[in-house]
């Protein structure tokens, strides 16, 4: 079982470039704590996330840990030029000595796309970018015709420092969708109830069962939860119930301005989201058995933790991950 972190990078009420420092902070306690990988999401013109270029933040990621591993979750390749993408990929595992994990897909909202000029073509257009990345991360040369991009002998002077590419990962919403990330060999994260993260866990294991990789080892099949740990169950409740709440605003932004119902199952309660598991509040010893049942249920082996979310302070988040390390993760280890 491996623990890792999921942030959205929220805005929390500080300004910008507080909230960058503070998170860098954050993301140094991670790699001290001994956490396994740290994933930040992309999104655009909303305050859900604030990483809008998440490579620029990955980079500062870079330099301020040593064994943390890191990367996107996701970079929306519907809407990047694919020879950029395939060049920043490679700089920032070069630049961390091969510690990125690459998170990537077609972008959930297509509000954010729209920004962008991608409209339904958003499914094909990422198929396509994903196929030239995949080719220039092994390749010299660029060779590609298709309907959005072409590539003639282009050469490429950067090459990743994990070979052949470091790790893919997918964002799985539906079980079906677990079928192609077993044949492209990624690995998953997923959100929603334990018995929900149960199917798609089953059908990703059965589908690997009956892969070509059946006799190599499982990837990682991710679940992440909102974790708040602190001296007792009242003051954890009092830290993270606005601090959900918050983000949950932050979440349906944008759904909300264009009254578009948003395709996610998340709660708006926080009374709710603690009953159902999506967050997990209160002492070590009780953050600790909730998370065992839940890892059990839903079949799991990651747990990706939402730390930093809504207006939780530094401080919070600092005790929630020390916690984590001395109380909860050595209980869980192999």
């Amino acid at each position: 079982m491996r623990f890792g972190v999921f942030d959205h990078l929220d805005r929390n009420g500080l300004d910008l470039a507080q909230q960058f420092s503070d998170r860098l902070q954050l993301v140094e306690a991670y790699d001290r704590a001994g956490f396994y990988a740290y994933h930040l999401a992309e999104h655009h013109g909303t305050p859900l996330g604030i990483a809008s270029a998440p490579s620029v933040f990955l980079a500062a990621v870079s330099q301020r840990t040593e064994t943390l591993r890191f990367g996107p979750m996701v970079y929306t390749l519907s809407i990047y030029h694919p020879l950029r993408a395939i060049e920043e990929i490679c700089m920032l595992d070069q630049l961390s000595r091969g510690r990125l994990e690459i998170g990537v897909g077609r972008g959930v909202s297509p509000i954010e796309m729209g920004f962008y000029g991608v409209g339904e073509e958003s499914r094909e257009k990422y198929e396509e970018v994903i196929a030239i990345v995949r080719q220039g991360l092994t390749s010299d040369r660029l060779n590609y015709a298709g309907k959005y991009f072409s590539f003639e002998d282009v050469p490429l002077e950067l090459r990743p420092f994990q070979r052949p590419h470091p790790p893919l990962w997918y964002g799985v919403a539906l079980p079906e969708r677990a079928a192609s990330a077993v044949a492209n060999k990624m690995n998953i994260i997923t959100n929603g109830l334990a018995s929900v993260v149960r199917k798609t866990t089953d059908r990703f294991k059965a589908e690997w069962t009956d892969s070509a990789f059946a006799d190599e080892p499982l990837p990682m099949i991710g679940m992440s939860r909102h974790i708040v740990i602190a001296r007792t169950e009242k003051e954890a409740i009092e830290c993270a119930a606005p601090a959900y709440e918050k983000w949950w605003a932050s979440l349906l932004h944008l759904w909300r301005i264009h009254n578009i119902e948003i395709p996610l199952s998340f709660p708006e309660k926080f009374e709710q989201a603690r009953s159902e598991g999506h967050c997990v509040v209160g002492t070590a010893p009780m953050v600790r058995e909730v998370l065992g049942r839940e890892i059990e249920e839903a079949g799991v082996n990651y747990l990706l933790g939402r730390f930093a979310f809504g207006d939780l302070t530094l401080e919070t988040s600092m005790q929630t991950v020390a916690n984590m390390q001395r109380e909860i993760m050595p209980a869980f280890a192999v």
